[in-house]
């Protein structure tokens, strides 16, 4: 059974800096690249960072570019998403999920909240 478990969120003024963590169990972790999904209430969830299933590629909506970095820990099962000068319109709830299409669970997600 696969699962993922985000943590790593709270409340940050725009700005400041949060690392979420993403814990996966029940599927090969280290043969998957990983994504990094937001919810903003009212909009759909969208792609924001991805990497390779080796850690070698990472790619970033162009919205993060140059403010948050993804990076994967294989013998750790854990994808982590450094997120730098945070923005109010950065806030969501952040998800992670394999890439490949073949899996549709997700987890609970950790909310962000960038506000002064």
């Amino acid at each position: 059974q696969v699962q993922l478990v985000e943590s790593g969120g709270g409340l940050v003024q725009p700005g400041g800096s949060l690392t979420l963590s993403c814990v996966a169990s029940g599927f090969f972790f280290s043969a998957y690249g990983m994504g990094w999904f937001r919810q903003a209430p009212g909009n759909q969830r969208e792609l924001v960072a991805s990497i390779t299933w080796g850690g070698g590629t990472a790619n970033y909506e162009d919205s993060v570019k140059g403010r948050f970095t993804i990076s994967r820990d294989n013998g750790k099962n854990t994808v982590y998403l450094q997120m730098n000068s945070l923005k109010p319109e950065d806030t969501a709830v952040y998800y992670c999920k394999p890439t490949s299409a073949a899996f549709s669970s997700w987890g609970q997600g950790t909310q962000v909240t960038v506000s002064s």
